[in-house]
């Protein structure tokens, strides 16, 4: 399924994280997007500040709790993209900068204090290296009694026109549940560029609870990039 054919059936997937590999095998692709159904949620958008991707509030007077609505969604260490739905993209980030693995940094880390929703931590790692790329993923969520549940996922050799999405809730709810599972496979042939992958990943995402996307494309030979940015409150 492309983006638009998994997503579109769920109105609220909540936050998303997928890697993969373009259609030729030339270009990773990277992409997060957000969605809301709290005033505060939906109370966001995308900016860029060099290469590193963050959340800020459109309308100050209405921003709740910042340490898990404002936050830095993408940051480049030397040849690693870091991608993540919270302030662990920094955790992250430090832990690379000291020699140590992304699965270190986030066993230091748990889940969002947000009950009853106790929101999972998602987060990715793309690597590319020698004209190579690899990716991993992780969710980190509340396995009952508030006792955290780390999962991790590498792909070492990934495959053109195939990318991998997590995302933090299964589906709609009250309180939503957190994603299950592995992250799901997503077939990316169709997408001849990155304008083409934003397009079909926002018309996947419910019109209601949309809030922000981010899609940026990396050519494996040269570090090349191009990215997108698309916030509902332009």
């Amino acid at each position: 399924m492309k983006f638009s054919e998994y997503l579109r059936d769920n109105t609220y997937p909540g936050r998303g994280v997928a890697i993969g590999r373009s259609a030729d095998g030339s270009e990773a692709i990277l992409c997060y997007f957000i969605m809301g159904r709290s005033t505060g949620s939906r109370n966001r958008v995308f900016e860029l500040e060099g290469d590193t991707l963050r959340t800020r509030a459109f309308d100050e007077s209405k921003l709740p709790d910042p340490s898990l609505y404002v936050y830095r969604a993408v940051r480049t260490i030397g040849r690693r993209t870091i991608v993540t739905n919270g302030d662990q993209t920094d955790t992250i980030c430090d832990a690379l900068a000291e020699g140590r693995t992304f699965e270190d940094a986030l066993r230091s880390r748990t889940f969002e204090p947000d009950p009853p929703i106790w929101t999972p931590r998602i987060s990715g790692l793309l690597t590319i290296e020698n004209g190579q790329m690899s990716y991993k993923l992780s969710i980190l969520k509340n396995g009952g009694d508030e006792t955290p549940l780390r999962f991790f996922y590498e792909y070492a050799v990934p495959r053109a026109g195939e990318a991998h999405i997590i995302h933090t809730y299964a589906h709609d709810g009250n309180p939503v549940p957190s994603f299950a599972g592995e992250p799901v496979l997503i077939d990316t042939t169709s997408y001849s560029c990155v304008n083409c992958v934003m397009n079909d990943l926002w018309e996947g995402l419910n019109a209601d609870n949309r809030v922000s996307a981010f899609v940026r494309t990396i050519r494996l030979a040269d570090g090349h990039t191009e990215t997108r940015i698309k916030n509902k409150h332009e």
